[in-house]
């Protein structure tokens, strides 16, 4: 039975029926980045130069292997997913080359999702433009569009690549090499600044650089936006398939910078603190691509003083390789941003990025609100029933609200992550420490508040889209590293330990994550369940040493065990109302007191329904019901409730003893 096509109603999904939805979802999957055949897999060497005959059909799994992964996803409760795929799997081959294998697979995996009562919006993913610049994402043609030979990224130190940087015959994690979760720096390198800029906004800092007759911004947006319409045309009469994603943490380039400016330290310019890595400016950036040594400033974590402190200076670009291509010219160089003069880059417009005529450029307002009409407008031409769910820059965020502009029927699709976990892969735990900023957090009640704050504000932004009416705030990603502590439980998996005391500290983080999801009432999608998972740091999800997916083959020791594979459960599978026939008023769940309680204004017949997994119950529960009456559906994991009249309704749950 197909599920019931979902719309938006203020801060609600909402079906035809007028059920309110809480969906509850997981990223699918970590390895979809990389290519299937060959496989491409970032502990895997590759010089990228098989770009265009590589192959995605079997990311995120082979269809033979779907009915094991989408059953585990049903009975861990899951709802909804956020299904990843990449502008390069489907244009790999070229400019509107369409991989058609590939897109018969995707259409039948989110067919295949509906059997499972799995809804999908579809994720078109990159991080740091693509695999040539130390993310995924983009095709490989796409630098040669614009002029820049990827082959020279390395030498040139325009990008920092793990295929490039990383020992393969050594293995294992080399923080000396390829230090823990330095992907992202990749945005501020000059490679990546290049092709966002271009992207975003070729059009305004270059207007004449063309590409086949098109500006540059014209062209890279046409095909990626023809990729997405690729997609759609296969799962356009699909009513589980909900939407389509914008694009995965957008990177902004040098939209806004000032051309001199280094950013190693809270200023005027920007009061955030400075992160670890090298502190480009815009001109540093140029230069190096120009194939100018350039002397950085390298910024590192000081443990002491619990704040980001310049390390030393790092001399970039030493062998003076340039990373266009020697028919190509820099195009911001044409249009008056810099020059060339005496063996260095002069600045000609300090604000040749900053600001136009008095008016300062800004990003969300001048190009991302175009891009998002951009994408609405095309992917609603296919099938008009379609959500838009809508990402900002994650360095700004959605701190802000969303421009003024942004489509109707957009869903709040921020992202959030503890950062200090995230980046050092550890849970400091009971006092939670940010060695950025030197604050502490004292026992689990600050920790969750914290949380709820943080998400809070993101929830907050919603209230900006549609008008003023508000809208969902489905939180696209979030999640925490399964090595956390060099790898602590995985060590004593391999041991032989397998009771929850390994996982513990992966439980609790997780819980206190769902705890402030659940005050807020909010929707998510976890990051992520990746299917190749492996217990092995130099591999994980396969992508740049991430480690975060909820599954491993190397933990599915029985195969009659449908949980068997999983990690931390008792921080995910939780009891939640997936559905309901009147406004949502509270949940609550307190996994160590085995009592879940959900409150709602009913209307109508008041119907509900609610996940109950045996999990978090083994032994059963009392129930308790208040104006409304329950039916038990066991081997759904399920109640179902029904209002019986008198005001709010209620169900408590209290897990027995054994």
């Amino acid at each position: 039975m197909a599920l019931p096509r979902l719309s938006i109603e203020g801060e609600w999904f909402r079906d035809a029926e007028g059920r309110r939805h809480i969906l509850r979802g997981v990223n699918l999957g970590g390895d979809c980045k990389m290519p299937y055949a060959p496989d491409q897999r970032t502990h895997i060497p590759t010089d990228f130069s098989d770009h265009r005959t590589v192959s995605f059909v079997g990311r995120p799994f082979p269809l033979s292997e779907a009915e094991e992964h989408f059953s585990r996803l049903k009975a861990w409760g899951f709802n909804c997913l956020r299904l990843l795929t990449t502008w390069e799997a489907v244009e790999h081959e070229g400019p509107g080359k369409y991989d058609e294998a590939y897109l018969d697979y995707f259409a039948t995996l989110c067919r295949m999702a509906d059997d499972y009562g799995l809804y999908v919006f579809v994720d078109f993913h990159q991080d740091v433009w693509s695999r040539m610049t130390g993310g995924d994402g983009a095709p490989g043609w796409t630098f040669e569009a614009v002029g820049l030979d990827f082959s020279k990224f390395h030498a040139a130190g325009a990008a920092h690549v793990m295929q490039h940087k990383y020992d393969f015959a050594r293995g294992g994690r080399q923080e000396e090499n390829y230090p823990t979760m330095t992907w992202s720096s990749n945005y501020r390198y000059p490679a990546n600044a290049i092709m966002w800029t271009l992207f975003f906004a070729g059009s305004t800092f270059c207007p004449d650089f063309e590409i086949d007759g098109q500006s540059a911004q014209e062209y890279l947006q046409g095909h990626y936006i023809g990729a997405m319409e690729a997609v759609a045309a296969r799962v356009r009469d699909l009513p589980n398939v909900i939407g389509f994603d914008t694009l995965n943490e957008p990177g902004s380039g040098w939209v806004g910078q000032l051309m001199s400016y280094r950013h190693t330290g809270p200023s005027q310019q920007n009061p955030a603190p400075a992160r670890p890595g090298l502190a480009w400016s815009v001109i540093d950036g140029l230069a190096v691509a120009r194939g100018l040594p350039r002397m950085i400033p390298e910024m590192g974590v000081d443990w002491e003083q619990r704040k980001t402190v310049k390390k030393a200076d790092q001399r970039v670009n030493p062998d003076g390789v340039s990373i266009w291509r020697p028919d190509a010219l820099c195009p911001f160089e044409a249009a008056g941003a810099y020059r060339l003069q005496g063996g260095e880059a002069a600045v000609l417009n300090e604000n040749f990025f900053a600001a136009h005529h008095g008016r300062d450029w800004n990003m969300d307002r001048d190009f991302m609100g175009p891009f998002f009409a951009r994408v609405a407008k095309a992917m609603r031409a296919i099938n008009n029933d379609w959500l838009l769910f809508a990402e900002l820059d994650p360095a700004g965020g959605a701190k802000h609200g969303f421009p003024e502009d942004t489509p109707d029927r957009t869903v709040n699709a921020s992202h959030w992550y503890d950062v200090v976990t995230l980046s050092t892969k550890t849970f400091n735990y009971p006092v939670w420490v940010n060695p950025f900023t030197g604050r502490e957090l004292d026992g689990p009640e600050e920790i969750e508040s914290a949380y709820t704050r943080q998400l809070g504000r993101l929830k907050k932004a919603s209230e900006t889209l549609n008008g003023g009416t508000g809208a969902p705030f489905l939180l696209g990603e979030f999640g925490i590293p399964y090595d956390l502590d060099e790898a602590a439980a995985y060590k004593a998996w391999e041991a032989g330990d397998r009771t929850d005391a390994p996982w513990e500290k992966h439980v609790t983080a997780l819980d206190l994550m769902y705890n402030a999801i659940d005050t807020l009432l909010i929707n998510s999608t976890q990051w992520n369940y990746t299917a190749s998972n492996r217990n092995d740091q130099a591999i994980g999800d396969g992508w740049n040493q991430e480690d975060l997916s909820i599954y491993s083959v190397d933990q599915r020791v029985d195969e009659s065990d449908i949980n068997s594979g999983g990690r931390a459960l008792k921080g995910f599978v939780r009891p939640y109302a997936r559905s309901v026939e009147g406004r949502p008023l509270k949940t609550e769940f307190r996994r160590h007191k085995g009592r879940f309680r959900f409150v709602y204004d009913p209307e109508g017949e008041g119907r509900a329904e609610v996940f109950v997994p045996k999990l978090q119950f083994p032994n059963g529960y009392d129930i308790e019901t208040e104006a409304c009456e329950a039916e038990i559906d066991e081997a759904a994991q399920l109640v179902r409730l029904r209002a019986t009249g008198g005001g709010h309704a209620a169900l408590t749950l209290r897990s027995k003893a054994s």
